[in-house]
């Protein structure tokens, strides 16, 4: 059977309807590479049952977005470098986070996604980060050619002994990332797992979870088909979440 991963939806207004989606790339490599079919949660907060919802899914895939964690949620006040917000994601991903992990269901976070494990966890994010001295500007390219915006820039190193090394069999890759901010304050219980050339956290995992828990803060959704490491986070997510899916079919 198929497992089952759920999404957490972004919240956008257009057409004059509010739509709850998730972007196709993330969608798509999940089914292809990860082979899992991806379930798309509303964003409705605390309407959300996420005990009920862990008990029918075998992982959650959080995927990045244009929007920021709202900084009210690990203490700072808004300004325009905080911005745009999504606070329905942020009401419904930092309650679901919490509860995957208690529960042991395979998590994988991508570039927003990471962001919010660190802030759902207790850390704190840097915002502009490209303006600090010594940091490099993370940024996408600015072009209308998704490949070039998406292109592998830079090269991150993993931790020896980690999580990511045994799934990479590598100990440094190539990279795509696209962002403005990262991770501040690491949350307690997280563990850095890749890092850039400036230091910026790259990947994280959570200290002795009970299953599969992987952030990163790059996009291996666009090159999952075609690069081997974007590839291999995606299928090691799907093993993961097809373990999980044989262990709830024997207590059925």
């Amino acid at each position: 059977m198929q497992p089952i991963v759920a999404v957490v939806a972004d919240v956008r207004d257009f057409d004059n309807y509010r739509w709850h989606a998730a972007p196709q790339t993330y969608l798509e490599a999940a089914v292809a590479v990860a082979g899992v079919l991806p379930l798309i949660v509303p964003a409705f907060g605390e309407d959300v049952d996420y005990e009920a919802l862990l008990t029918r899914v075998d992982g959650v895939l959080l995927t990045g977005s244009k929007s920021n964690v709202h900084p009210s949620l690990y203490g700072e006040a808004t300004t325009p470098d905080h911005e745009p917000y999504d606070e329905a994601r942020d009401a419904t991903s930092m309650p679901l986070i919490r509860a995957a992990i208690d529960a042991g269901v395979p998590l994988f976070a991508i570039c927003r996604g990471m962001q919010e494990l660190n802030v759902a966890l207790g850390g704190s994010i840097a915002h502009e980060i490209q303006t600090r001295e010594g940091i490099a500007d993370h940024r996408a390219p600015v072009s209308d050619d998704q490949d070039v915006r998406f292109q592998l820039t830079h090269g991150v190193d993993v931790k020896k002994g980690g999580c990511l090394e045994s799934i990479f069999n590598a100990d440094r890759v190539e990279v795509n990332s696209l962002h403005r901010q990262a991770l501040e304050k690491l949350a307690p219980g997280l563990t850095v797992e890749a890092s850039a050339e400036d230091g910026t956290i790259e990947a994280v995992t959570v200290e002795g979870a009970k299953g599969f828990v992987v952030g990163v803060q790059w996009h291996p959704e666009y090159w999952a088909k075609s690069d081997h490491p974007s590839g291999a986070l995606f299928r090691a997510f799907g093993d993961a979440a097809r373990a999980r899916a044989a262990k709830r079919a024997l207590v059925a």
